[in-house]
């Protein structure tokens, strides 16, 4: 419990950094794109011994390849591009695991993750992942943040808006590509979403919005184990459930505070 703890805390550091920008720029549908898109190279690893994590970069570079490659070389939108290679992928994955007799386990744990158990060697892999995030998320702070809001400015500002949308796809992938090890593909989406778009609900500056992602992902990962624990839950499952109640507590504050705060101006206005 303790060691999935510390990999569950890596693991929201990672997902708060990254799912600041996803949630900022829109790109939730890319991100749950990489999320399940990585599902057929992590089945081919597993099959012919690999680790699954070399499988999910094979996944993730082959997608992010696709998709530009689809956007430059055709009038389709990234969007449209995005969803051919998603279902594709997906699909390509499910007739993998479909062919095998011995895959359930793996499925498994694939797609919901084995937090509890772990190891050593795969937190070390996480901790330096989330190092390297968090220090391309520092160095590429000015042109991420005009990118998010505006990308002509960036380009006006001397950044090359391809470049650092590129790095910040590759961002993403990394968070992806380890994080499936503790909480699975379809749970590391859950949590690249949800705190930082309750962060987003709360917060005005970047910085703020990450600080209140990390931290609402360290409380769904402490909450989401004791449930698990005491309840006898899937630990991933439980985790990414707690993420999306405290978005919608967040949601309905905000809500609630909003009201209050127009219902006396409505008064003195009328």
């Amino acid at each position: 419990m303790v060691q999935a703890l510390i990999a569950g805390v890596l693991v929201s550091i990672a997902c708060a950094v990254a799912g600041t920008f996803v949630v900022l720029r829109g790109m939730a549908f890319i991100g749950d794109a990489l999320a399940h898109g990585v599902l057929p190279g992590i089945a081919v690893s597993i099959l012919v011994g690999f680790p699954g994590i070399v499988g999910a970069a094979i996944g993730a570079a082959f997608m992010i390849g696709g998709i530009t490659l689809i956007t430059r070389r055709s009038r389709l939108s990234s969007d449209t591009a995005i969803a051919l290679l998603f279902v594709g992928m997906l699909s390509l994955g499910v007739a993998i695991v479909s062919r095998s007799n011995s895959f359930s386990g793996d499925l498994t744990r694939i797609l919901f993750g084995e937090i509890l158990g772990i190891s050593i060697t795969s937190i070390i892999i996480q901790l330096i992942t989330t190092v390297i995030i968090a220090a391309t998320a520092i160095i590429c702070a000015r042109p991420f943040m005009l990118l998010s809001f505006d990308p002509e400015q960036a380009e006006v500002a001397g950044f090359s808006a391809r470049l650092y949308h590129n790095v910040m796809l590759f961002m993403v992938a990394a968070t992806v590509i380890v994080s499936f090890q503790t909480v699975g593909t379809l749970l590391v989406f859950g949590l690249l979403i949800a705190p930082a778009g309750a962060g987003a609900l709360l917060a005005r500056r970047i910085e703020t919005m990450m600080a209140w992602a990390t931290g609402f992902g360290i409380i769904s990962m402490y909450l989401g184990l004791l449930i698990s624990y005491h309840f006898n839950l899937a630990a991933g499952a439980a985790i990414t459930l707690v993420t999306v109640v405290i978005f919608f507590i967040v949601f309905i504050i905000q809500n609630l505070r909003t009201r209050q705060i127009v219902r006396p101006e409505g008064t003195i206005n009328g």
